[in-house]
């Protein structure tokens, strides 16, 4: 008998994302139109206070596609992702963030490739909208520095365990089996602080523990991010806590150099008040010097990786509030998540 339900249920977390859904949502079905897939659309309001279940109900009045609307407290995208998960009738999901343009031939590779028909989850490949504000170009400097082999030359590949950590992946344009990715939340679910829980990397490192990861350039998409400095310092902080949960208790080095990056700019601070103090300008200009390296590194080397010269602008504009933002939820994650930081690591 053949399976019912559509071929492909969508998944898009939103909070306070009534800008974005309109366009969003279009480019998702001009994308599926280049298909012959039965899509269903299950979004879920994680909470919004912006207007954005009003924005889902006049769309969903004409949407080609059924669309519904999971309601839910301000829980974060771990919790509402899952939330859709469990509301989903397919056995297919694209998991889409909703600032998310899917490119027009996006989802029509996936079909000719029989994606729906194989066992491995699609990654998306993802850029950043070349016209958004200048604050919005600046995370294209840490991902130049630290992914830089697919970056500059995009090409099909599989992420495992073996790559994991050197090429880019999320969950915010993923195509995936529902089971699969309910099982990588059953062993990622913490026993609190849910709200705090990485929505990507800690999901995702599991999944290729499983099964390879594809991740290709003609399964395509354009991320809008924050426009604001004080929603880009928002999400900042909330990364720096991520970075804890996705990384701390993956190896004893990685959770030792967490509680480095945690300790460090206090000691700094307080190296610097005590060689004032006693006139030590020597001490002050090392450690001055020393931070001034930390700081213009990751440009410097992004500019010999081709970065683009805007991201360059935006990262010397807003490196110093974007590390105190960044460092506060560090900080922040290595309390929540201090029970985890040295427990012993999965094999890969």
């Amino acid at each position: 008998m053949a399976p019912s339900g559509p071929d492909v249920s969508v998944v898009i977390p939103a909070y306070n994302s009534a800008e974005w859904l309109p366009t969003t949502l279009e480019a998702l079905r001009v994308a599926l139109d280049a298909t012959s897939w039965a899509a269903e659309v299950v979004v879920v309001d994680d909470g919004s206070t912006d207007g954005t279940a009003d924005v889902l109900a006049s769309i969903g009045a004409r949407y080609p596609h059924p669309l519904r609307v999971v309601p839910q407290d301000n829980l974060g995208v771990f919790v509402a992702v899952w939330e859709g998960l469990r509301a989903a009738e397919s056995a297919h999901v694209l998991i889409l963030n909703s600032r998310l343009l899917l490119h027009p031939g996006a989802l029509a590779y996936l079909a000719e490739h029989d994606a729906l028909g194989g066992r491995e989850p699609w990654n998306g490949h993802v850029v950043t909208d070349p016209q958004t504000p200048l604050v919005g170009r600046f995370w294209e400097v840490p991902t130049g520095v630290f992914w830089s082999s697919y970056l500059a030359n995009p090409r099909p590949m599989l992420i495992t365990p073996d790559n994991f950590d050197r090429v880019p992946k999320g969950t915010g344009c993923l195509l995936i089996d529902r089971d699969l990715m309910l099982r990588a939340y059953d062993a990622s679910w913490p026993a609190e602080n849910a709200r705090f829980t990485s929505d990507d990397t800690k999901l995702l490192r599991f999944v290729a523990r499983e099964v390879p990861i594809r991740l290709e350039p003609g399964f395509s998409a354009t991320y809008r991010p924050r426009t604001t400095v004080r929603r880009f310092l928002s999400h900042a902080r909330n990364r720096g806590t991520l970075f804890v949960d996705s990384y701390g208790g993956t190896s004893p080095a990685r959770s030792a150099a967490l509680v480095g990056l945690g300790v460090a700019p206090p000691l700094a601070v307080a190296g610097l008040a005590v060689a004032s103090a006693c006139h030590a300008w020597r001490a002050v200009a090392g450690i001055a010097a020393a931070a001034a390296v930390a700081v213009a590194l990751p440009a410097a080397i992004g500019g010999a990786r081709r970065v683009p010269r805007r991201a360059l602008v935006a990262y010397v504009a807003y490196i110093l509030p974007f590390g105190v933002a960044f460092w506060r939820g560090l900080v922040r994650g290595l309390v929540i998540h201090r029970a985890t930081l040295w427990r012993r690591a999965e094999p890969t």
